[in-house]
């Protein structure tokens, strides 16, 4: 612990300062794409298919646009573009359909690039602060009189490890969080393709 706190206070800090900013920034995009693609577009997904498809199926077509209409998911524009759309023929409803996801795709995408981007340059500056303290330790083995030797020594060891491990802290979760966050924009879009077809073939 006590070299960890000397990587942190030492020459290795503006190596750390640079990995907590783009952990920052990593944290604020991971917070506003799950607050956009778990809570905004995700949220009563199921339950609004199945009320569309029994209006649909009672021939309250009307009501199942007005139902559409009024959500503001991504899926339910795909649906309602479909509803509208549909009366004027399946070619019309299809460009509506294909209108409204060229539209809606890149705002679930958006940001999403960047974080793997911010998590390599997090560990390629914890791989930079490492290479930084075996500097000085070397430096201090090869140097420095044998009294100065070990608290040279010790500090550059702080640096590599305090380097490498914020490094790794930042880039894994940030990894992870990213996985998540495609698996479920993947899934919306498809959904969105599937469910489209789905209520074309019920009119």
């Amino acid at each position: 612990m006590e070299l960890i706190l000397k990587g942190f206070n030492g020459e290795g800090r503006y190596y750390m300062s640079l990995i907590i900013v783009l952990g920052l920034i990593s944290l604020a995009i991971i917070a506003e794409r799950f607050l956009y693609i778990y809570v905004r577009s995700s949220k009563g997904r199921a339950v609004f298919m199945r009320n569309v498809a029994k209006l649909l199926q009672a021939g309250k077509v009307d009501e199942a646009t007005r139902l559409a209409a009024s959500q503001t998911t991504p899926l339910s524009k795909v649906i309602s573009a479909v509803l509208q759309n549909k009366p004027k023929g399946q070619a019309a409803a299809e460009r509506a359909v294909d209108e409204v996801y060229l539209t809606e795709a890149p705002r679930i995408n958006r940001y999403l690039n960047l974080l793997p981007a911010l998590a390599n340059i997090a560990m390629l500056c914890g791989l930079l602060g490492t290479i930084f303290g075996l500097i000085l330790a070397f430096d201090a083995v090869a140097n420095l009189p044998a009294a100065q030797r070990p608290a040279a020594l010790a500090n550059g060891i702080s640096i590599v490890m305090v380097n490498t491990w914020s490094g790794l802290a930042v880039a894994i979760p940030v990894l992870l969080c990213h996985g998540l966050l495609s698996m479920q924009s993947e899934r919306l879009q498809e959904e969105m393709e599937e469910k489209s077809v789905k209520v074309m073939n019920l009119l």
